[in-house]
């Protein structure tokens, strides 16, 4: 259980990562992806990678400069445009649905306009889901300029879309539907430096 604690990555780049473990017995054909993040970096970086072998970026997100999010099903993408950070806690939700191909993304509690992608995709199920890193080979293939230094908390994937009252629900850090991953009771691995601290502040 990880309430209140948070992953620190101690370096900048960073060889380092974390491997998430999920039950997964069915391709997705709706997720929600939502963190924290607390970072001064700059430069492109990986948040939360979850590749197959058949495709590495089968979900990403992926924060390519400090006005942008973008998130990737499929090996495509769509930006997200954001006021850059004043140095505090960012906490971001993108979910997705197959079925209409809408994407949404949620910047600390609020809405920004959907995009479209990947109308029709199945995302696969067996899968190399990480955080640090940017996968561009199954479990492998890093950059370690596109690496995450700093600090993550309240990582959660659910094969569903979440209602606009959950997603301020996890902003908020209250209670959540049940998640393929969820913070306060995750099953993981750390890989190089990474070290598990209490957080600091709320």
């Amino acid at each position: 259980d990880l309430y209140r604690k948070v992953f620190v990555f101690r370096k900048d780049p960073s060889d380092a990562y974390v491997l998430l473990r999920a039950k997964l017995e069915q391709p997705l054909q709706n997720f929600t992806v939502c963190l924290r993040s607390y970072t001064d970096l700059t430069r492109p970086h990986s948040l939360f990678s979850y590749a197959t072998k058949a495709q590495d970026n089968e979900i990403l997100l992926f924060k390519p400069k400090p006005s942008e999010y973008r998130l990737y099903v499929g090996g495509k993408f769509v930006t997200f445009r954001v006021p850059e950070g004043h140095g505090d806690w960012e906490h971001v939700c993108a979910s997705w649905e197959s079925a209409t191909g809408v994407a949404e993304f949620w910047l600390n509690g609020k809405p920004w306009p959907r995009k479209g992608l990947q109308r029709g995709y199945m995302v696969g199920a067996e899968a190399a889901i990480l955080l640090g890193q940017e996968q561009d080979a199954f479990g492998g293939g890093f950059d370690v300029y596109n690496s995450f230094s700093g600090e993550l908390a309240d990582v959660y994937l659910w094969d569903a879309g979440l209602s606009p009252d959950k997603m301020r629900a996890a902003y908020q850090s209250l209670r959540l539907p049940p998640a393929i991953l969820a913070w306060k009771n995750l099953s993981y691995e750390v890989k190089g430096d990474v070290v598990v601290k209490p957080r600091l502040r709320e």
